[in-house]
């Protein structure tokens, strides 16, 4: 089997855009545990590896639970979260599954400032794609250390 593509070494010209919009990000008004929690639980659904051991620890690094980090794929079970994270996970399932329903969407639109909802969908379609990015040209689980990409 051939080696695959080291898309951080290759994919630098193609990739800076992207690292522009994760560097957007951090300066956005939403919370980080926020942003933790979300770049965790869609990491999960789309069974990206080295992006779970990614964002477990950058969460664990900023102070995040681990039960609730345990506890996030079942989170409409469990009281650890509060209604704004729950608002939030919602509507990350629902914009990782391409299917906003209105009732998600209204929820969604009642918890959040337009530009947070808009900063927070820019915060899922860009875990999205660099989980894609990773499955893709898959990068070795366990490997990652805190603060590594900045």
């Amino acid at each position: 089997m051939e080696t695959r593509i080291n898309v951080f070494e290759k994919g630098q010209k193609a990739l800076a855009p992207l690292f522009g919009i994760t560097g957007y990000l951090k300066k956005t008004t939403l919370e980080k545990s926020l942003v933790d929690l979300i770049d965790f639980r869609v990491s999960q659904i789309n069974n990206c590896a080295y992006c779970l051991d990614m964002h477990s620890k950058e969460a664990l690094a900023h102070g995040e639970d681990i039960q609730r980090l345990l506890g996030i794929s079942a989170w409409k079970e469990t009281p650890y979260f509060t209604q704004r994270e729950r608002v939030a996970l919602a509507w990350a399932e629902a914009v990782t599954a391409c299917d906003v329903p209105d009732d998600i969407y209204n929820l969604a639109h009642g918890e959040f400032s337009d530009e947070e909802l808009i900063d927070l969908t820019l915060v899922i379609t860009t875990i999205n794609t660099w989980n894609r990015f990773n499955l893709a040209f898959p990068n070795t689980p366990g490997t990652y250390r805190v603060g590594q990409f900045g």
